[in-house]
């Protein structure tokens, strides 16, 4: 019974770490950008976008479309960078254990 103590104790000190990684993630963002930077989308690393930036020459009221796209792009960029940074932090954490914990991974 001593070793599932010490595993349980071992297991709770995981789950602290991951919380608070989970609040240091949360202030780490990342940056994308589609057309050449015309867009521009932060995000964190609980997958939220932050900001986006348009700039003034790709608003056409002609070809809403291709802002659209633009838009489309830089979030599923900026979302997949987001998730890669909370990937890599996880493996970090769990010491590549291959631990797939839901909601974080």
């Amino acid at each position: 019974m001593k070793g599932l103590g010490n595993m349980m104790k071992q297991a709770q000190k995981l789950q602290s770490k991951m919380m608070k990684l989970q609040e240091e993630l949360a202030e780490k963002t990342i940056e994308s950008s589609s057309g050449g930077g015309m867009v521009s989308i932060v995000a964190n690393g609980k997958q939220q976008i932050v900001s986006i930036k348009i700039e003034k020459e790709v608003v056409d009221p002609e070809d809403v479309e291709m802002l659209q796209d633009l838009l489309v792009a830089a979030i599923n960029d900026a979302l997949a960078k987001s998730q890669e940074m909370v990937s890599e932090e996880m493996s970090k954490l769990t010491g590549g254990l291959g631990l797939n914990i839901p909601g974080l991974t």
